[in-house]
């Protein structure tokens, strides 16, 4: 089996909620780790493990960052990651995979489904190493998880929607 590492440089995790029921807050974590054990030929034989550092949240708003950092939120002096650990990958098509697996933040564990879309391989041509890449996107609930803070609006609805999307762009390293 190959050794696979993942490339930080040309890789990203970024999520959005709707905030104030009319816009969107975007933010992304800048460290994070996957762990890739398997073969990018066949997909659905592999397993996953992401873990990502939370106070690395960035949303381009100190107060925000620092509010999310709280016990208000991650409280990540207690819960300093947010784990996925895959039990399963079904392959859709030949470039969509559907990865199940346990995502944990601040101590609740539930079981989610991601979409994978499976870019390919290819040779780099600066370094001579075999490249692959995936892109995963999902959603989840984030009150599901206890982070149930919010503040109702004047004009009624919440400051912080429920429902979390993000996307991750995702480069490996691939040695033979």
């Amino acid at each position: 089996m190959a050794n696979v590492t993942l490339d930080k440089v040309h890789s990203g995790l970024n999520f959005e909620v709707k905030h104030m029921m009319v816009s969107k807050a975007k933010g992304e974590f800048q460290s994070f780790d996957v762990d890739f054990n398997g073969d990018f030929d066949k997909l659905e034989d592999a397993s996953v493990k992401v873990t990502i550092d939370v106070a690395s949240v960035e949303t381009n708003n100190e107060d925000r960052n620092g509010h999310l950092k709280s016990a208000d939120f991650f409280n990540v002096e207690e819960f300093p990651t947010i784990t996925f650990e895959s039990k399963n990958i079904t392959k859709v098509s030949d470039d969509e995979f559907k990865v199940t697996g346990d995502l944990t933040i601040v101590d609740v564990t539930k079981e989610e489904t991601f979409t994978v879309e499976y870019n390919g391989k290819a040779k780099d041509p600066m370094q001579g190493n075999t490249i692959a890449g995936a892109d995963v996107s999902g959603k989840i609930n984030r009150e599901d998880y206890g982070l149930t803070w919010n503040a109702a609006l004047e004009t009624g609805g919440v400051l912080i929607g429920k429902e979390i999307k993000f996307s991750g762009g995702f480069e490996f390293v691939v040695e033979d």
